[in-house]
């Protein structure tokens, strides 16, 4: 699907673009919300966006904190998220949600709720297949499909080691998730 220029959505983020160096800003419920960047959670998209593009064909592409304007109250920057690689290339500040194949959220202490509630309802509202949680304070893997207006209707909960399959519309990805930073706290004591 290729969107023209006059039907591109408008970010409200974009006057924010360069001043909360270090944050990740997004519009929740009609709010801006800000949240700070630590290094698992930027590892773990980094090590995720490796091992997934590898997989995929020459026809999709990641974006990563880009802006997807849903409505006025919600404008979400998913921390990867999967697109028509030709529409990646026109390398834009905002994307319609309807583009998204896959979702990928990593969970900070800051963003439980809304990684968890607010855009599992959102993300299936707006017809997006495939969306997954990577939670590394609890050392597990949240995939969710099945999109419905409320939510997704399939939910599997996977924890952290070896090698995971995860089923998508485009295929099965395949995720080592022993390659992915785990909080101390969630680790396994000896």
């Amino acid at each position: 699907m290729t969107i023209s220029d006059g039907d591109r959505p408008h970010s409200q983020l974009a006057r924010f673009q360069d001043m909360f160096r270090g944050y990740r800003v997004e519009i929740v419920e009609g709010n801006i919300v800000m949240g700070p960047l630590r290094p698992f959670h930027n590892g773990t998209i980094m090590r995720l966006w490796t091992q997934l593009e590898a997989q995929l064909g020459q026809e999709w592409a990641f974006i990563s904190d880009v802006a997807i304007p849903f409505s006025e109250d919600f404008e979400f920057c998913p921390d990867l998220a999967l697109i028509p690689a030709a529409e990646q290339n026109r390398n834009l500040i905002a994307y319609p949600p309807d583009l998204i194949e896959i979702a990928i959220e990593v969970v900070s202490p800051s963003s439980v709720r809304n990684d968890y509630e607010v855009k599992n309802e959102q993300y299936a509202a707006r017809g997006i297949p495939n969306y997954l949680i990577f939670d590394p304070r609890k050392g597990h893997l949240v995939t969710l499909w099945n999109p419905g207006p409320d939510g997704y209707r399939g939910r599997d909960t996977i924890p952290y080691g070896g090698k995971v399959t995860v089923e998508t519309e485009l295929g099965r990805l395949d995720i080592d998730t022993d390659r992915l930073p785990v909080y101390p706290e969630a680790r396994p004591q000896p």
